[in-house]
């Protein structure tokens, strides 16, 4: 079975690292906690909703490595002063990962009722026409200039 590359199509000139963002998607994919939400809120804008109940907002931190948001979720322990009867609310770490498009950027966030809400927008960029002169090139052959 051949495996149809991005960059072997002759009309998808650059697009390799289209490829490589295929693939690390496909990697994140697989994370299951906590829970999240997309929602599109605007037409250039977009939300993230995850829902991190027991986590404060310094248990959690938010960066963008590498055009990849990263959420990382890790709480105080503070088990010696609680004695559970039942545990049955997740406590663990997590990180959560999304790749994020050029032009794409994380507007703010904020938490309310047990939700982390982070807010992007896409910037679109001004249409552009460039035009782009044609230069004469000199070949020498046989020591003749043409």
């Amino acid at each position: 079975m051949t495996k149809l590359t991005f960059g072997g199509h002759p009309f998808l000139l650059g697009f390799e690292q289209l490829e490589r963002l295929v693939e690390r998607t496909a990697k994140t994919a697989s994370e299951g906690y906590p829970p999240f939400n997309i929602e599109a809120v605007a037409e250039n804008a977009y939300r993230i909703t995850l829902a991190v109940a027991g986590f404060r907002e310094d248990d959690i931190a938010i960066t963008v490595e590498d055009r990849q948001l990263v959420v990382r979720g890790r709480q105080t322990e503070d088990a010696a002063e609680r004695v559970f009867l039942h545990r049955g609310i997740a406590s663990r770490a997590f990180q959560r990962s999304f790749v994020l498009a050029d032009g794409v950027e994380v507007a703010g966030a904020n938490m309310e009722h047990g939700l982390l809400h982070i807010d992007l927008r896409r910037l679109v960029p001004q249409p552009m026409v460039q035009t782009i002169p044609i230069g004469r090139s000199r070949a020498i052959k046989e020591g003749v200039e043409q």
